[in-house]
């Protein structure tokens, strides 16, 4: 085979870089020694595979057809090359998790882990739902737990517990509303766009509510609840990033009839991910631990 795995390396770099300068600083290569890459890969493949445009390199059809074909090949190789570098209870795992999951589950889960398998080093990213999926797609993390929806048929899909979702607020006042109609022109504040919290918030209510009066987007459940405490406004937020306020009655849940709202905890990752037995293992642990821990064992 003359196409070697360095020119796919580089092929790679620039569908996802664009211009040869930013490929030649991340590689730490000359611009000339990328575009020479390229000339060799199209050469041994008898036909252009990028159009020039604008001084920026541009996939062609025949171009999106073998990135099509090589990307998750060269995905699953580097998957197999760090999986031999390490045995089955030593090595890195790159994990990913939304907000609520990362405040309220994942320290749990890793502490315990790293407990069990103290020569496995776990690096931890937050991010909002879309955010971690995005992560998985272009395989900077091995394993995400999210919640809410998660497209793309390049992820796997794994439910492993379900999530309760309450109306919330500081004001005792509020709290006592029955009704949402009530509620929508109440100063409201939500997680930011991308989140999974606000996207099935936002879908459970779209057939009763033309327009909900948000008037502050955050990016941390903490940020909100600090934000219910001094102001007159209500969020639709996790039951377990509230239990302990609504016990000690500093938040109140607002009592709208027959409002169940709910969401999946997910464990996602991609197709093509090779499953190296450390990475088994994590997932086996990291299941069991997250549904004993949404069912308060």
């Amino acid at each position: 085979m003359k196409i070697t795995l360095r020119q796919i390396e580089i092929f790679l770099q620039v569908v996802s870089l664009g211009h040869l300068t930013n490929v030649a600083k991340k590689m730490k290569l000359s611009q000339s020694a990328i575009s020479m890459s390229i000339k060799e890969l199209e050469n041994i493949l008898g036909r252009p595979i990028f159009d020039r445009i604008n001084k920026k390199l541009v996939l062609n059809e025949v171009g999106r057809a073998f990135h099509k074909e090589v990307d998750p090949v060269f995905k699953k190789l580097r998957d197999i090359e760090y999986e031999f570098k390490n045995s089955q209870n030593k090595g890195m795992i790159r994990v990913g998790a939304s907000t609520t999951i990362v405040d309220y589950l994942m320290p749990t889960i890793i502490c315990s882990y790293m407990s069990a398998y103290p020569d496995v080093k776990i690096t931890l990213k937050e991010g909002n739902t879309k955010e971690i999926a995005q992560m998985i797609k272009e395989g900077s993390i091995d394993i995400g737990f999210v919640e809410g929806f998660v497209s793309g048929s390049e992820i796997i899909k794994d439910k492993i517990a379900i999530d309760q979702l309450l109306i919330v607020t500081a004001d005792p006042t509020l709290a006592q509303a029955s009704s949402l109609d009530t509620l929508v022109d109440k100063r409201w504040v939500l997680r930011e766009e991308g989140s999974g919290t606000r996207e099935v918030f936002l879908d459970y209510i779209k057939e009763s509510v033309d327009e909900l009066n948000i008037f502050l987007e955050l990016g941390h459940t903490e940020s909100i609840k600090s934000i219910l405490m001094n102001r007159e406004c209500l969020t639709c937020i996790s039951k377990i990033a509230v239990e302990k306020e609504l016990l000690d009655k500093r938040l109140y849940q607002v009592a709208i009839q027959d409002f169940e709202c709910k969401r999946d905890f997910l464990m996602i990752y991609h197709k093509d991910k090779y499953h190296s037995a450390l990475f088994e293992k994590f997932v086996f642990f990291s299941r069991k631990l997250m549904i004993d821990l949404m069912q308060g064992e």
